[in-house]
């Protein structure tokens, strides 16, 4: 099993920032990527930001500029610095990752964490 815990969300202020983490664990054998997912109510999970193992990183048009992606493999966990937050950012956000969790099979699994709130007042 793996498990993806996040931490970091809350309310803040527009402006304001928020630094979200995210720890990948259990059986994992090597991680391709992990993104952050953005959902509304009502709505589908929309990436927000990825970052592969050789750091190459892709976000929404929405948020260059403001957040940065970072991942630290040998740590397995990816990280969502946000800055200059608007209420459009407001969401849960979901950290994904995409991985392969034994030397033996070469299968990689989507996987994801259970969501953290964003809040974001105007």
């Amino acid at each position: 099993q793996v498990q993806l815990v996040e931490s970091g969300g809350g309310l803040v202020q527009a402006g304001g920032s928020l630094r979200l983490s995210c720890v990948a664990s259990g059986s994992i054998f090597s991680i391709n990527t992990m993104g952050w997912y953005r959902q509304y109510p009502g709505k589908q999970r929309e990436l927000v930001a990825s970052v592969t193992r050789d750091d190459t990183t892709n976000y929404v048009d929405s948020v260059k500029g403001r957040f940065t992606i970072s991942l630290d493999n040998a740590k397995k966990a990816v990280y969502l610095q946000m800055n200059s937050l608007k209420p459009d950012d407001a969401g849960v956000y979901y950290c994904n990752a995409y991985l392969r969790r034994s030397y033996i099979s070469t299968s990689y699994y989507n996987c994801w964490g259970q969501g953290t709130q964003v809040t974001v007042s105007s």
